[in-house]
């Protein structure tokens, strides 16, 4: 059983929101065992057995969150068990893609430096800054938790 943990932060819900559609992606695969929390709420320690992590944040700024990087340069203290590592992110605007996400999938490649950054990151485009997510978003979501779980698979395989 493949064990992976949804990590996301979030100020208006969003972000979270779109965590649980990655989750329910996932969960439609069997042979995967899934957690989900917000990353104020959970010790990085605790990450240590997980397979996969998945981090979220809300873009601030252009950037990830500060609450994220935070949680990320704790994660890097730690003794991950972790191979694999995907990101996600939520921005407002109308660019086609966030470039927060890649400055997070660049920070978990850089500070998660054992870990393989696993399926492209994944942009999720709010109206405004409180939101709601734009419609449309959400299936891209479940699709993303779908494809991360085909990617883990075909690892064990």
């Amino acid at each position: 059983m493949v064990k992976v943990f949804v990590l996301y932060d979030s100020k208006y819900g969003n972000t979270k929101l779109a965590a649980e559609k990655i989750l329910e992606g996932m969960m439609e695969s069997s042979g995967i065992e899934t957690e989900i929390a917000c990353v104020k709420e959970i010790d990085p320690g605790k990450l240590a057995d997980y397979d996969v992590l998945v981090l979220g944040a809300p873009n601030h700024m252009g950037r990830p969150s500060q609450t994220m990087k935070k949680f990320i340069d704790r994660l890097a203290e730690q003794n991950l068990k972790a191979k694999n590592v995907a990101v996600f992110g939520t921005y407002a605007g109308k660019e086609r893609e966030d470039r927060a996400v890649k400055q997070l999938e660049n920070m978990a490649a850089k500070k998660l430096h054992s870990q393989i950054l696993i399926s492209p990151g994944l942009s999720v485009r709010v109206n405004g800054i409180p939101g709601p997510i734009v419609e449309g978003e959400l299936p891209k979501c479940v699709e993303f938790g779908k494809q991360i779980a085909a990617q883990i698979k075909n690892q064990t395989a």
